[in-house]
């Protein structure tokens, strides 16, 4: 948007009513610029939904992910309580009222375990699968990426080449250009309200 305002100002400018061959560029730069602000547009939107908006969403998997590790966590945590006490159970000399106790610890123990064992599974199963889709869910992304670039770049390519042919002094050469430019220069910096630096 500033392109298009520096050159609205330009357009404003009382240069351009003396001067039609200035005003002649100076439309021309304009139109340029605001096709620029154009394609820029387009290419920020094509950012937000090949890229952006797919980054959010793959993001959004994370929580739940998070809460299943959390969740075999805490099912790990309940396995090793309960087996601990188990354990001590079995260790005790072998009455009748520890028996018994063994066999309830043993009886709590195996749903706790089988849960543990079930997320943890899940886990393991459904993790490597979540890590290796990665590359198939972002290489569209990043192709689609690539290709906005491409194109930006090449309308940017062909908006200067046109607005090049449009206010180009024809047949100059790049140095006649520098020369021209070194002139120019020198005639502003011998003007006396200009300060050595």
């Amino acid at each position: 948007m500033q392109n298009i305002s520096i050159s609205a100002d330009l357009l404003s400018n009382p240069l351009c009513e003396q001067d039609q061959a200035f005003l002649d560029s100076m439309t021309a730069l304009d139109t340029a610029m605001r096709r620029m602000d154009s394609f820029n547009q387009e290419k920020v939107n094509q950012i937000q939904k090949t890229v952006i908006d797919p980054l959010k969403k793959y993001s959004g998997v994370f929580p739940s992910l998070n809460m299943a590790v959390k969740r075999r966590e805490q099912a790990l945590q309940d396995y090793k309580r309960l087996q601990s006490k188990a354990e001590k159970y079995e260790e005790k000399e072998k009455t009748g009222p520890v028996m018994v106790k063994l066999h309830q610890a043993r009886e709590e123990l195996r749903p706790v375990r089988e849960d543990f064992e079930a997320k943890n599974k899940q886990l393991l199963d459904e993790m490597p699968k979540f890590y290796y889709s990665r590359i198939d869910y972002f290489q569209p992304s990043f192709e689609a990426l690539i290709r906005a670039q491409v194109v930006y770049f090449t309308e940017m390519y062909n908006i200067f080449s046109e607005l090049t042919d449009q206010i180009d002094q024809a047949g100059l050469t790049d140095e006649q250009r520098e020369r021209e430019t070194e002139a120019k220069l020198s005639e502003l910096r011998a003007l006396s309200i200009v300060a050595d630096d």
